[in-house]
């Protein structure tokens, strides 16, 4: 006996597929929307902005 209960032979992956490239084209637009923000004058010298190129390094 499966613990998990019986199982059905359904297809998953075949209709999935579209909210699959759906996630994916989302992510990428997320991403490119936010490294575009991160260039804007507003966060270019923010020390939070990953993009930031300091003079020297940070000492120990």
């Amino acid at each position: 006996m499966s613990l998990l209960g019986k199982k059905f032979n359904a297809p998953v992956a075949g209709p999935m597929g579209p909210f699959y490239a759906a996630g994916v084209v989302v992510f990428y637009g997320v991403w490119k929307v936010q490294s575009a923000l991160m260039d804007t004058p507003q966060w270019k010298n923010d020390p939070r902005n990953p993009n930031l190129k300091s003079a020297k390094p940070a000492e120990h």
